[in-house]
């Protein structure tokens, strides 16, 4: 319904928001809802191979959801320093969870966005040029920053379970920098503090940004993409999704892996 090429992207790049006179405080349905839908998606099917699961002549997809239990398990045990039987779920989770936000970007650029547009014109009768609806929500900053937050909260959650209230206190204040005598700790706990601070949330922040920035890039070149004649849009377009396959895969796995390091590193003296 985009007049321009400018129009066209700005209305792909606009999130459904609950109430745009919100501004910040918005909700994001669309981001939101397809979270969710995923997330049921991703329980749903697990949840079935886990109760149909048999060792004599297992299917195709419990093989598959088999293989990706085992490569996370993996991942844990060698990274993993403690013990913890919340870990490997929760690994299972980001990596799925992500991996299923990311794969959205591979659904032709206008599939979803022009069914929200018909279903919005035909059932509330609004103009389809006022109904947005962005299909990824990996390329949502609120979405990541949501999740790198979640990390930051098991982080602190872990560290204290491993430490104890006083003994995570004590290293805030005591960590990096270390000091044998009273005056000593005293003159470098301000240092310390800020250190720590700093540290903690660099991880959120880096975990945040490296996924929606690389998720926002692939989005907005299929939008490109679709700009092109057909023609071309089948000849740019398949090879970069073949590639992206790659990149959705990959962001998955290294927060999946940041995550690990970083509470493998929670439960550690420093």
């Amino acid at each position: 319904m985009a007049s321009n090429a400018t129009d066209y992207i700005k209305h792909h790049l606009t999130f459904w928001n609950s109430d745009p006179s919100a501004g910040f405080w918005s909700l994001h349905l669309d981001t939101f809802s397809i979270s969710l839908v995923l997330a049921f998606i991703f329980a749903g099917v697990f949840a079935v191979v886990a109760r149909k699961a048999k060792l004599e002549n297992p299917g195709r997809l419990q093989l598959f959801v088999e293989s990706i239990v085992e490569m996370v398990d993996k991942q844990v045990r060698d990274v993993f320093h403690g013990q913890s039987k919340v870990i490997a779920p929760l690994a299972l989770t980001i990596f799925c969870w992500i991996f299923l936000m990311n794969f959205m970007d591979l659904l032709p650029v206008d599939l979803l966005p022009s069914l929200a547009q018909w279903v919005g014109y035909t059932f509330f009768g609004a103009e389809p040029h006022h109904v947005y609806f962005r299909v990824v929500p990996s390329a949502d900053v609120n979405a990541t920053f949501a999740m790198s937050l979640s990390v930051m909260f098991c982080i602190i959650g872990f560290s204290i379970s491993a430490k104890g209230v006083g003994g995570y206190t004590k290293e805030l204040f005591t960590a990096p920098f270390h000091a044998e005598g009273t005056v000593g700790k005293i003159l470098l706990a301000p240092a310390n503090f800020l250190l720590q601070m700093v540290e903690l949330l660099a991880k959120p922040i880096s975990l945040s940004l490296r996924l929606f920035g690389n998720m926002y890039a692939g989005e907005m070149i299929f939008i490109l993409i679709a700009l092109l004649p057909w023609g071309l849009q089948w000849l740019l377009g398949a090879p970069w999704a073949i590639f992206h396959i790659l990149i959705i895969t990959l962001q998955a796995f290294v927060f999946m892996m940041l995550t690990i390091v970083y509470l493998s590193l929670a439960v550690e003296a420093h």
